[in-house]
């Protein structure tokens, strides 16, 4: 019970067809097909290692310098 025989899944197939049709059957599983080649297809592309990027950066500034505090230096002298 609850395993269904080789005679049950024909019967079920042979009424999928049926009612799908022989043609629209066909093109589903063509279409089944070409989506199991392109995931192959792409799986193979991930495989390639990416190349890595050069990020360029300004030089950070020196720690307690800024332009205004050495404007209020200079005025303070």
């Amino acid at each position: 019970m609850g395993s269904f025989s080789l005679m049950h899944w024909l019967v079920v197939g042979i009424i999928a067809i049926l009612l799908l049709g022989g043609g629209r059957f066909s093109h589903m599983m063509g279409d089944v097909a070409k989506g199991i080649k392109n995931f192959k297809k792409g799986m193979a592309e991930d495989d390639q290692p990416a190349q890595p990027t050069r990020i360029e950066g300004k030089a950070a500034p020196e720690p307690g310098y800024t332009p205004e505090a050495e404007r209020a230096r200079e005025e303070q002298r």
